[in-house]
């Protein structure tokens, strides 16, 4: 029973972290509204339906959720990126001090 709960803890906090990357990077929604009416036999009838289609556009809120559950770079991490920017600059020419 508990492994169960925790398996549906972590299926849940999975979902929960697709829709907040959804709603950083925008999306397209489309919804059908059907309209249905009785004919003369007392059967259900398709009368109209609306398909509306609608673009989302990124939501900076759940961008700053993510980029905060990113937490801070660690030390070891910081100096693989200081290293491959010095290699960049290298290769273009200017040195470590910016001359």
């Amino acid at each position: 029973m508990q492994e169960e709960r925790e398996f549906n803890a972590a299926a849940a906090d999975g979902d929960i972290r697709n829709a907040l990357l959804k709603c950083a990077t925008g999306l397209s929604a489309s919804e059908t509204v059907e309209e249905f009416a009785l004919d003369g036999d007392g059967q259900l009838k398709l009368v109209k339906r609306k398909v509306t289609k609608r673009d989302v556009p990124p939501d900076i809120k759940a961008v700053k959720m993510l980029l905060d559950e990113r937490g801070e770079p660690t030390d070891e991490e910081l100096e693989e990126e200081r290293k491959g920017l010095l290699k960049l600059l290298d290769g273009s020419g200017i040195n470590e001090k910016g001359d």
